[in-house]
């Protein structure tokens, strides 16, 4: 019997040099960020359909999670700085450099937007303001995704299709549990639905993406990713019972929860996936031999 192959490298050294990024700030980025596109995206519908409590609450959410983002992104690179850098040249073929030109453009419109609700002035600006960040918030909420999966690590670049679709329903969640924890119940019919379509769009995509990966989609069977859909799941559920404060605000906890815990558990699987040689040689084999079978 030939022995089962072992997956390795000279002196038992990753294959891929695995990312360097934070986890609490980078994880973090990628949560804030979906919260803040999403929460803009409610709060123009919010304003539109007279939801004023509503409206304020997903505006400051977006104000708030767009301040954090940055400042997690800052904080990783090391000094503002570097962030400014970015800012010198415009590259559409780089993620990065598109993100930061989204981000510098998105985060104006938020701020202003929040601000001219609290201060109950200017509200023609305000409201131009918020139909700007809602114009901006489903790419804020999704291009960490493509950024992600525009890497070499075998779990986030093998994710690259259904990605975006899972952090869009996630980012949705997030946004509807921030709405429905802060906003009065008469008011949160709005975010109960976005609750219950971004659980079915970040679950669906999820599952979709796990049969397509093959062995690339391990690292994603972790109990953090388990935990993520349970609340979520959870918490949707909840946001369709159409309950008092108390349920909202449980309902807007899990959903809040299970968003962040989705970023965290996909950044973990992106570095062990890194981090393991057979990741990265299997698939590599794999598609050689089917290039080799095509051209039999």
């Amino acid at each position: 019997m030939v022995p089962e192959a072992t997956f390795a490298s000279y002196y038992g050294a990753p294959v891929l040099n695995s990312p360097t990024w934070q986890p609490l700030d980078i994880a973090g980025y990628l949560f804030t960020g979906g919260l803040a596109g999403a929460s803009s995206l409610l709060a123009a519908g919010a304003e539109a359909t007279a939801r004023p409590a509503l409206a304020r609450t997903a505006k400051l959410g977006a104000a708030g999670a767009v301040s954090a983002s940055l400042a997690l992104l800052v904080h990783d690179l090391g000094r503002p700085a570097r962030f400014l850098n970015m800012l010198r040249v415009c590259k559409p073929t780089s993620p990065m450099s598109v993100g930061s030109w989204l981000l510098a453009g998105y985060a104006p419109f938020t701020l202003a937007a929040a601000a001219t609700d609290v201060a109950g002035r200017f509200r023609i600006v305000g409201r131009a303001a918020t139909a700007c960040a809602a114009a901006l918030g489903p790419a804020v909420a999704t291009y960490t995704a493509v950024l992600v999966s525009d890497t070499a690590v075998p779990s986030w670049h093998e994710a690259h299709r259904e990605l975006p679709f899972v952090f869009a329903g996630s980012g949705a969640a997030a946004a509807a549990g921030l709405a429905l924890a802060g906003a009065p119940a008469a008011q949160t019919g709005p975010a109960r639905r976005m609750a219950v379509l971004g659980a079915v769009l970040e679950a669906g995509a999820f599952r979709l993406m796990k049969r397509r990966m093959g062995l690339t989609a391990e690292p994603y069977e972790r109990g953090l990713l388990h935990a993520a859909e349970a609340l979520t799941v959870g918490g949707a559920v909840l946001a369709g019972l159409r309950g008092g404060r108390v349920v909202g605000a449980a309902a807007g906890a899990a959903l809040l929860a299970g968003s962040a815990a989705l970023r965290f558990g996909v950044f973990h699987a992106g570095v062990a996936s890194a981090e393991d040689p057979k990741y990265t040689v299997v698939p590599q084999r794999e598609r050689l031999a089917a290039r080799a079978r095509e051209g039999a």
